[in-house]
């Protein structure tokens, strides 16, 4: 293809996905609200992978457009009688928060040329290839996420904990779904095998290529929602103990390896030489399990079938032992 035909299809994908955003942002109509939104997470992944960023790409279609796409949809049934209340703000207020936005926009899309125009500015990408051999894995953003800045991961997993405690939170699970149809639950068998092989596989792959925990955790939070979807909530959801244990051993597992180097001299999050490698694949396999766990909650929007039950019962034979 010809570097203008490129032009123009960039053109398009870019003008398509200010539309999409502009267009998600002022519906009053929610249900078109969310489609939108979805459709927005999908052209964005698009976006990412257009601007050679595979990971991105399929981190956005995964939990921006799938995931977040299904809180939203569970979300709308817990309130179909959304009301607009925009109408009674003014057309003053109206025009001033999109006069606002639009100078927002322009302001960072400003910072970001001047950013990228600047020359004199620090580039880490041939610092990251450098030590690349040292990181344990052959994939940059691996490296970076799981090595070079493990801390930001770390934090991140911190974040999605605490969320999950605030929904834990909120209450009970939603209720569910109405048992869905023969043709569904075929569907469900035949795709649920699938999505646990492919989390595997973008959990392994992840060392070389592009994929990772978050992508894994995602596409197993899938297959869950799926079979919970399709009325199987027992297979779907783990007893209520060994969810918790599945929430916080991701990032138990990334404290507890940050702590232990230092018993070989080494800095907080310092792999040892030959190590890394093994020490990373451990740390992504409890993350994707963590990521899963705390995707599916969050699906549920409050404490599952049995969690109250566990938590007593754990009292109650603490009790007894004392």
């Amino acid at each position: 293809m010809t570097p203008l035909l490129w032009l123009l299809i960039d053109i398009a994908l870019a003008s398509l996905l200010l539309g999409l955003g502009w267009s998600a942002t002022a519906t009053r109509d929610m249900k078109r609200a969310v489609a939108l939104f979805i459709a927005f997470g999908l052209l964005l992944a698009l976006v990412w992978a257009r601007l050679s960023a595979p990971d991105l790409a399929m981190a956005e279609a995964a939990i921006g457009a799938g995931i977040a796409g299904v809180l939203m949809l569970a979300a709308l049934r817990d309130e179909p009688r959304f009301e607009d209340t925009r109408a009674e703000a003014g057309r003053g207020r109206l025009w001033m928060l999109n006069l606002l936005t639009f100078g927002l926009a322009v302001l960072l899309a400003w910072a970001l040329i001047d950013a990228l125009g600047d020359g004199s500015a620090t580039r880490l990408g041939n610092a990251v290839r450098a030590e690349l051999d040292n990181s344990g894995v052959s994939n940059p953003v691996t490296a970076v996420l799981l090595n070079f800045r493990a801390y930001d991961t770390l934090l991140e997993l911190a974040v999605i904990l605490t969320a999950v405690l605030g929904v834990l939170a909120l209450g009970p699970a939603r209720a569910p779904y109405r048992p869905a149809g023969p043709l569904l639950r075929s569907l469900v068998r035949l795709l649920v095998p699938l999505l646990v092989v492919l989390s595997g596989y973008l959990l392994w792959v992840g060392a070389h290529a592009p994929g990772g925990a978050f992508q894994a955790g995602a596409t197993l939070a899938a297959a869950a929602v799926l079979m919970h979807l399709a009325g199987d909530r027992a297979a779907a959801t783990p007893r209520a103990t060994w969810l918790r244990i599945l929430l916080v051993a991701g990032l138990a597992v990334f404290l507890a390896v940050g702590l232990l180097v230092t018993a070989a001299q080494l800095s907080v999050l310092q792999y040892p030489a030959g190590w890394a490698g093994v020490l990373i694949l451990l740390i992504e396999t409890t993350a994707t399990l963590s990521i899963a766990a705390a995707l599916f909650i969050a699906y549920l929007g409050g404490r599952p079938n049995g969690w109250e039950t566990a938590t007593d019962t754990t009292t109650v034979q603490r009790g007894d032992h004392a």
